[in-house]
C-alpha cells in the first residue's frame, strides 16, 4: 500500500556525511549531558515509599496529585490501581522522615480532600530494589542488542548487523540524553520504551535492508550508493503510513493518557523520530562506508558438470 510514489531517486547518500557529523554532535551532547547532569531516576530506582490508598467514592488524580506535591513532593507519582477509588503513590526518601512519617503525612493531607479516606497498604522500596532494576535493566538492555546484532548478522551481513546496532545505540542515548537535559523522571515505563524503540528501529532498518539486497539483484549497473538511495527512495510511502498511524497513537497517550503515560509516550516519540532518521541515513551510511557490496549479499551460483553456462562443461582430460 502507498499513498505516493517518488518515481526519481532521491540522493540521500550524497548528504551522508553532513546528516551524519548532526548525529555525532547530537550524540557527544547526549553522553555530556548523562554524565554532567545524569538521570533524575524514579523511586523504582531509587527507592522511596509506596502508599496504597482507598477513598470511598472515586477521586480525580489530578487533585490528588496537587494535594500531595502541596507538602513538597515535586515528583510524585500517583495513579489509580485496580478501581478509580483506589489510589496508589509513590513518594521519593525525604531525608529526616522515616516512611511511616511521610504516609502519615500524606493521609493527612488527603483526608482533608475526603474524610473517608484510608490507608490500605504502605511499603518501603529500599535502594537495593533499586540498584537490582537498574542491573536487570542494563541485562536486558544488553540481551537486546546481542539479539540484534545475531539476528541481523544471520538474515544479513554483519556489516549490516553492526551498522544497525551503532544507528539503534545512537537512539537509546539520544533519548537518555534527552531525559537528562530536561531532567525527566526516568522510570520502569520509560526503560520499557526505550526497549520497544530499539525494536523499533531494528524493524525500519530490516525494511531498508532488505530493499538494498532487493535492489542489488534487480540493478546490477548501479552503485553501492545508488542502490541505498533507491532503496531508501521507495520506502518512503511505507515509512509515513507505518510511523505516521503509530505516532498517531502515542500522541494520543501522550495528551490524553495522564501523567501517569506522559513520559513513556514522551520517549516513544523521540524515539520513533530519531529511529527513522538513523535507520535512513546513520545505518545505511554505515554499511556503505563500511563497504557492503553486491557480493556480500548475493551469492554466486554453483556451477556443476555439464552446465551449458560453464565454459568448461563436457571438457576431458
Amino acid at each position: 500500500m502507498e499513498f505516493f510514489r517518488i518515481h526519481k531517486t532521491i540522493p540521500f547518500m550524497r548528504h551522508a556525511l553532513v546528516l551524519n557529523a548532526v548525529s555525532v554532535i547530537t550524540f557527544v551532547l547526549a553522553v555530556f549531558f548523562l554524565f554532567h547532569r545524569g538521570l533524575h531516576l524514579s523511586v523504582e530506582f531509587t527507592g522511596g515509599t509506596v502508599m496504597e490508598v482507598a477513598f470511598p467514592q472515586s477521586v480525580d488524580i489530578g487533585q490528588v496529585r496537587e494535594t500531595v506535591s502541596k507538602l513538597g513532593y515535586a515528583d510524585v507519582q500517583v495513579q489509580n490501581f485496580g478501581t478509580s477509588r483506589d489510589v496508589q503513590i509513590r513518594l521519593p526518601v525525604q531525608k529526616g522522615q522515616t516512611s511511616a512519617q511521610q504516609s502519615e503525612q500524606v493521609l493527612t493531607a488527603l483526608k482533608t480532600m475526603d474524610a473517608g479516606a484510608t490507608l490500605r497498604g504502605n511499603e518501603f522500596v529500599g535502594p537495593q530494589v533499586g540498584e537490582e532494576l537498574t542491573t536487570n535493566g542494563l541485562k536486558a538492555l544488553g540481551m537486546v542488542v546481542v539479539g540484534i546484532m545475531v539476528y541481523l548478522a544471520m538474515r544479513f551481513e554483519w556489516k549490516f548487523a553492526l551498522a544497525t546496532v551503532l544507528a539503534n545505540l545512537h537512539d537509546v542515548v539520544i533519548i537518555l540524553g534527552f531525559f537528562a537535559f530536561f531532567q525527566w523522571e526516568f522510570s520502569l515505563a520509560v526503560l520499557a520504551a526505550v526497549l520497544a524503540v530499539l525494536g523499533y528501529s531494528v524493524n525500519e532498518s530490516v525494511v531498508i535492508f532488505d530493499r538494498v539486497r532487493e535492489n542489488f539483484r534487480r540493478y546490477r549497473k548501479l552503485t553501492t550508493r545508488e542502490v541505498i538511495d533507491s532503496a531508501i527512495t521507495s520506502t518512503i510511502s511505507r515509512t509515513i503510513i507505518t510511523h505516521g498511524s503509530t505516532q498517531l497513537v502515542v500522541l494520543s497517550m501522550f495528551f490524553f493518557g495522564g501523567p501517569t503515560l506522559h513520559y513513556f509516550a514522551l520517549a516513544l516519540t523521540i524515539g520513533i523520530l530519531f529511529g527513522i532518521y538513523s535507520s535512513a541515513f546513520v545505518a545505511a551510511a554505515i554499511a556503505m562506508w563500511l563497504g557492503v557490496k553486491r557480493e556480500d549479499l548475493i551469492k554466486a551460483p554453483i556451477k556443476r558438470d555439464g552446465d551449458p553456462d560453464d565454459p568448461n562443461a563436457g571438457a576431458t582430460v
